[in-house]
């Protein structure tokens, strides 16, 4: 080791610690040498090539004054010509000399002698080893032909040997080609000076502007001197014989003469035949390319007047056309100009909308992509009001699809950090990649959001549609159907907002309750409040409650047909006299007299009842017996401020309203579930909430429903015993969009004991992490199968499901033919419909205008009168000529660009995506409520009235209804009801009370399948028609035979044998088929929405009344936190045993 120390050389001077401190001295005793790079840029070449090429300043300079000498060269020569006076004769000399000035001549060999040396400078300067490639050049030609001669007659003057010769003629005419060529290159030096894109179309126009001049010019110089010797043209004829001429019309009143000018307007017409035909093809081909491409945005018009970019990257009509729509029917938008900049060509349908006069003047196309700022500078992206950046969704990979957006939003925001971004994502997982953006709609969240929602309130998917829809409500109103006139006019209503103390509406209510400004702003004026924010918090509550008392500053958001600042009101005295010559009732917006009578007096009798309501089923009380007998159901007022004792709160927590339940079964579902987050989201960004779950997570061998474990052995869904009815959804994969079909299913205010379980009918296995999310909600199950299979849908329990959820598939999403897509989905559901006509089916589609193929029957006229209204609708403007396709009506189909409007709406409201997340659970406020129904039963029709039944509502639970989903039976045609009275004279006689009964219900189905089987069901008839003419042949047992044989062969409809064959695959599958009812049919009824009806409007049997309940943890005292982690009361296993279905 010393050795080895010893051996270490010491460090060398410049490492010391001195020379740390004092500093490196050393350096100057070392062999270093400087090195200096680019010297060849000092060079004395270099550096007057960096002047006069390199250098786009310095070189701008240089061209421009190189094109002021040649435009003064053809300047001087015009005043030579305008001050020569005409020569008499006709001699040839004329034509080589001309009469000049000693001051001109000065002043031309001056240009001359200028022009030449910066000539040849820039010709040295160019110089690459090639002599001959510089000499050759057209300019450099033309310059030695218009300098040398000066220089020429320079040198002799001077030397006094021929004093003569300044008079020579010299073309200095040509000089102007020598300008177009300096203004080309200067051009060129303009955009490079100043940083801006070249623009071809801009440069080629010059060119050929520069061309058809320069020629005209020549062509007048020449024919000018030409005629010298001939009709002494001056330069006002020649320039009237060039332009007519060049335009063929010749009138032949001015005519060469000489064989020379002849000659020479020979070669100048073949030049321009030639030149001329290249650069209108040029300009042609450039621009054709710029409406490809779109041009530019000019930075004068963003700053000057407003516009929004649409960033997508493929274009289609349906999608241009619902933005369009929607964006201009905002009265406030119709100044705005519309910039769609998109990376493919344009398409030809979008290409013939665009010409129409209405777009064309407020939409401009640019073909360009988000990625390339040139692009995103040609759209003044930094001067939009606002970037919608759409995904394209009929791509098989959807996740590329995303990844696109994302890269899209990310320059956009990098290229104008101040420009609001509205983004539509398709998957959730890629939701979190833009957060920076101001208001993102994720498809897959929504979708199957709405989706679920729909399976416990009806038509959810048809309600928020038509709210995130820009209508006045008259679509329908010249039909003669009442329903679609109630529909239509209902469905003009959306969401608005307002400030209280500015509010006609609200004002008066300010210190009083949320339920109490609901119910009688309702009543006054016919709108529905559903929600307030805070001046002091962001965050919406939907019906906080009657414990919420408006303040001055509080927004409100209401629904009405318009808004209240394009609303008119009426003083009292006015009201009055236009309400004398009214019926009893006195108006859409009051309520009848009976009503105002009845409900005032003593306080109602429900105030004593505190239990509890079922939460998605209540049922309202009766007053007691004695009460009838004395006067009318009384309903309380509702309070001006809450009362606790007068609210019926629904402690869910606790789970009171499930007092019902044995002390058995008590007990055995206290083991089972809870209330609480789920452990595990399968994706980041997703919205806590608070739901049932398990105590432990279900192995993944019990999810597979159709597979038996070591745990159970249950291999089909009638096994397992369920209480309720399932809901089976199926779908391609189990992407991350499918837990947010679970979680509204399985929120906290769901009671448990109306859980439905959930079958996923997938035709992929699910991954693992999917299996860990939905492993803690109970009743929630997987099976690998396809609708296509029957074996499949027996197997998950499709003869008892509730609904039957189908979700568009990613991989048939595009097709070569457009609308194709929905095809396979189109024609599996219309199976379902025939096999299952009593399950309830919701559809997702990817074109909206193919739900008129759903539930498709070819001679329904019903359904061809609703075409023909839908056509009608269509050609007045209406943004919903599809409202009243039956299926969307009922809420039993929807395709997700119906909800591509709320995007877009959200540009003038931009609390809509927070309403509408918060209506579909998505988003849990505390505090704010949620979405819920309630059916109308025999025991509720004594209120009568939908303003009693908020009043009712209002003041007993705090519940803000906002609408109606209405059924009715389907009125027959004149051709259907003959039809069916001709099936009926064939059939046997029934007793006339059951015959009058269940009259129509039998004509809807022999109806329906005589339409299935149109040549049987003639041959049939006729058949009959032949026996009863010709009177009986045979014996009376014969003929009674052959007619009963008859008859039994044409009751023997399509929906029996489908029956039949739905029964026997049972059968084999070892299935029981006590649960099948093939003959109850709902094909007879038509279901639409009343969005927040008149208060007047009468309540019918089955009405399903949408609700927006007050949240119950609000109610929850401070002090118990920890009921928050309650166990539920449920059915146990013990129970399910014994469930017969």
């Amino acid at each position: 080791m010393v050795d080895l120390e010893s051996e270490v050389p010491p460090l060398p001077p410049r490492y010391r610690f001195r020379d740390l401190l004092l500093g490196d001295q050393g350096w100057q005793n070392d062999d270093r040498v400087q090195v200096e790079f680019y010297m060849n840029e000092n060079t004395f070449k270099e550096r007057l090539k960096l002047f006069f090429i390199k250098n786009q300043r310095s070189s701008l300079r240089i061209r421009l004054f190189n094109f002021s000498l040649k435009l003064l060269s053809c300047l001087l020569y015009i005043i030579r010509v305008l001050l020569e006076n005409p020569s008499q004769g006709n001699e040839w000399s004329h034509i080589f000399w001309v009469n000049r000035s000693l001051p001109l001549w000065g002043l031309q060999v001056s240009v001359a002698l200028i022009s030449l040396f910066e000539t040849i400078l820039l010709g040295y300067l160019s110089y690459k080893g090639n002599i001959w490639e510089q000499i050759l050049r057209i300019p450099f030609i033309l310059e030695i032909i218009n300098a040398v001669p000066f220089i020429i007659s320079l040198w002799f003057v001077f030397q006094i040997f021929w004093p003569s010769l300044r008079n020579l003629f010299v073309p200095v005419f040509l000089n102007c080609w020598l300008a177009k060529h300096a203004l080309e290159n200067m051009i060129n030096d303009l955009h490079r000076a100043i940083q801006r894109t070249q623009s071809a179309m801009f440069n080629q126009v010059l060119i050929l502007i520069s061309t058809l001049l320069c020629l005209i010019f020549t062509c007048i110089c020449g024919i000018q001197h030409l005629e010298r010797i001939g009709k002494k043209l001056n330069l006002f004829d020649s320039l009237y014989f060039c332009i007519v001429t060049f335009s063929t019309v010749g009138f032949g009143d001015v005519t060469p003469e000489t064989w020379s000018s002849k000659l020479f307007v020979v070669a100048m017409i073949c030049v321009a035949l030639v030149v001329l035909p290249i650069q209108f093809e040029q300009l042609a081909y450039l621009w054709m390319e710029r409406q490809k491409s779109g041009g530019n945005y000019s930075r004068h018009r963003a700053q000057t007047e407003k516009h929004v970019v649409l960033c997508v990257s493929s274009l289609k009509i349906d999608l241009l056309m619902d933005f369009l729509n929607e964006f201009y029917a905002h009265p406030r938008l119709q100044d705005y100009y519309v910039v769609i900049l998109c990376p493919t060509e344009m398409d030809v349908q979008v290409r013939r909308v665009l010409q129409i006069p209405m777009w064309s003047q407020r939409v401009i196309y640019l073909q360009g992509s988000a990625l390339k700022d040139q692009d995103l500078l040609r759209a003044k992206m930094d001067d939009a009001e606002a970037c919608f950046i759409l995904s394209s969704r009929c791509e098989v990979d959807r996740t590329s699809s995303d990844h696109q957006t994302i890269l899209r939003a990310w320059a956009v925001k990098d290229f104008a950090p101040n420009c609001p971004l509205y983004v539509q994502i398709l998957k959730p997982e890629n939701k979190f990649h833009i957060k920076f953006a101001d208001h993102v709609v994720c498809e897959e969240e929504f979708k199957y959001a709405m989706l679920a929602l729909n399976c416990i309130c009806p038509a959810t998917s048809t309600l928020i549609t038509l709210l995130v829809h820009t209508s006045r409500g008259q679509e329908g109103q010249q039909s003669p159907e009442q329903w679609q006139k109630m529909y239509g006019r209902c469905s003009g209503n959306e969401v608005y907002h307002i400030v209280l103390e500015e509010s006609t509406f609200f004002a008066e209510y300010e210190g009083k309750s949320f339920t109490y400004a609901s119910f009688h702003a309702h009543k006054k004026f016919g709108v529905c409040l559903i929600g307030v924010r805070r001046e002091d918090n962001k965050n919406i509550l939907l019906n906080p409650g009657p414990r919420c008392i408006m303040n001055a500053t509080d927004i409100c958001f209401y629904i009405n047909i318009t808004k209240e600042e394009n609303s008119a009101f009426k003083n009292q005295d006015q009201q009055k006299k236009s309400n004398v010559s009214r019926s009893f009732y006195h108006g859409p917006s009051r309520l009848p007299v009976h009503s105002i009578i009845a409900s005032m007096g003593t306080v109602a009798i429900d105030l004593q009842d505190t239990s509890c309501r079922s939460t998605s089923g209540p049922t309202l009380s009766l007053p007691t017996e004695g009460s009838k007998e004395i006067r009318r159901p009384s309903i309380a007022p509702v309070l001006e401020v809450a009362d606790t004792s007068s609210i019926q709160t629904c402690d869910l927590l606790s789970d009171q309203s499930e007092d019902e339940t044995t002390p058995d079964e008590e007990t055995s579902s206290n083991l089972e579930y809870a209330k609480g987050y789920p452990p595990y989201s399968p994706y980041i960004g997703s919205s806590p909430t608070f739901c049932h779950l398990l105590h432990e997570k279900v192995p993944f061998c019990c999810l597979r429903l159709d597979k038996s474990c070591q745990h159970n052995y249950y291999e089909d869904a009638k096994a397992y015993g369920f209480k309720n009815k399932l809901i089976i959804v199926a779908a391609e994969t189990a992407g991350n969009g499918l837990y947010n079909f679970i979680v509204p299913l399985r929120a906290y205010y769901r009671p448990k004991k109306e859980l439905n379980p959930i079958v996923l009918l997938l035709d992929n296995p699910p991954d693992m992490h999917f299996l860990d999310a939905i492993c803690w909600f109970p009743m929630v199950y997987y099976m690998v199968g396809s609708i296509d299979n029957l074996d499949d849908l027996l197997r998950c329990g499709v003869t008892f499901a509730a609904n039957m959820v189908v979700v568009d598939k990613e991989s048939t999403m595009s097709a070569e033919e457009d609308y194709m897509a929905d095809a396979k989905t189109i024609v599996n559901v219309q199976t379902l419909f025939r096999l299952f006509s009593s399950l309830s089916i919701i559809t997702e589609l990817t074109h909206p205008a193919n739900m008129r193929f759903m539930q498709f029957r070819a001679k329904d006229c019903y359904s061809l009168a609703l075409s023909k209204l839908e056509k009608k609708e269509r050609e007045k403007g209406s943004n919903l000529a599809f409202m009243f396709r039956l299926p969307f009506a009922a809420g039993r189909v929807f395709s997700i660009s119906m909800l591509d409007t709320l995007l877009y709406q959200s540009f003038v409201k931009d609390y809509m995506i927070s309403i509408t997340r918060l209506l579909l659970g998505l988003d849990t406020t505390p505090g704010s409520g949620f979405l819920c129904s309630m059916k109308i039963t025999e025991d509720d029709l004594w209120i009568r009235t939908y303003a009693r039944l908020y009043q009712k509502l209002c003041s007993s639970t705090g519940d803000v209804p906002i609408g109606i989903y209405r059924t009715e039976s389907q009125k027959l045609t004149t051709s259907e009801s003959q039809i069916s009275i001709s099936v009926e004279e064939w059939e046997d006689t029934k007793d006339c009370k059951e015959q009058g009964h269940h009259r129509s219900n039998h004509r809807n189905s022999t109806s329906s399948d005589q339409s299935d089987h149109p040549l049987l069901r003639r041959k049939s008839m006729q058949w009959a028609r032949r026996l009863s003419r010709k009177g009986p042949k045979h014996s009376g047992k014969t003929a009674e035979k052959i007619t009963q044989q008859r008859l039994n062969l044409y009751r023997r409809s399509e929906r029996q044998e489908l029956a039949e064959l739905v029964n026997n695959r049972m059968k084999h599958l070892g299935l029981s088929t006590a649960g099948y009812d093939e003959m109850n049919d709902h094909q007879s009824t038509l279901s639409y929405i009343l969005i927040n009806p008149s208060p007047d409007t009468r309540l019918e049997l089955n009405d399903v009344v949408y609700l927006i309940r007050p949240d119950p943890l609000a109610y929850l005292p401070n002090s118990e936190p920890s009921r928050k982690n309650s166990i539920c009361n449920t059915t146990g296993q013990d129970s399910r045993e014994e469930t017969q279905l």
